[in-house]
């Protein structure tokens, strides 16, 4: 059921930001000299996956969790796009393809070693990974990898038609409460 609701709100969520879609490369690609940026990162069963970003960051920052990148890396429009949460859009991408789901445990980096450890003892990487969750909601970030794993698993256990939307709707809220 989780995986309809995924794929009508991706549907839904690509065709509303649609027209602000090229806007935003347009800026990116300005700002960085190239609009999008892509990763590997683990998903479902430690499989790993493209995921899609607008570019927040200067090109040759080194590809390490966010925590551990210096601020003088990300750029002016890259604080604006993060903080408004819209260099997020193209995941919708991912959760259309079935890479992702709009809830779950956000994918880490293969070189993230703790954290895919503290997942892997949780069986964190028995479902797909996602856009926003629990963590994301609470303010838990890849910086205490131990809580993390523990909070996604958490999450999963727990995991229903309620508290996905739950969880989206205090995502969309937070990101809301943010900007005034």
């Amino acid at each position: 059921m989780i995986r309809f609701f995924d794929l009508i709100l991706s549907i839904l969520g690509i065709f509303f930001f649609i027209p602000i879609i090229p806007l935003v490369y347009f800026v990116a690609r300005i700002d960085t000299g190239s609009g999008i940026f892509n990763q590997l990162r683990i998903g479902k069963n430690q499989k790993s996956f493209l995921i899609y970003k607008f570019r927040t960051m200067k090109i040759n920052t080194p590809s390490k969790g966010t925590h551990l990148i210096k601020k003088k890396n990300i750029t002016k429009f890259g604080n604006f796009l993060r903080s408004s949460k819209l260099d997020e859009i193209l995941q919708l991408y991912n959760v259309l393809i079935g890479e992702m789901s709009l809830v779950g445990p956000r994918p880490c980096l293969l070189n993230q070693k703790k954290l895919i450890v503290e997942r892997k003892k949780r069986g964190v990487f028995k479902v797909k990974p996602g856009i926003t969750g629990l963590a994301q909601i609470t303010g838990i970030t890849m910086k205490t990898p131990i809580l993390l794993a523990k909070t996604d698993s958490s999450m999963i256990k727990q995991m229903n038609l309620f508290n996905y939307f739950y969880y989206i709707i205090i995502s969309i809220l937070i990101v809301f409460r943010c900007k005034k």
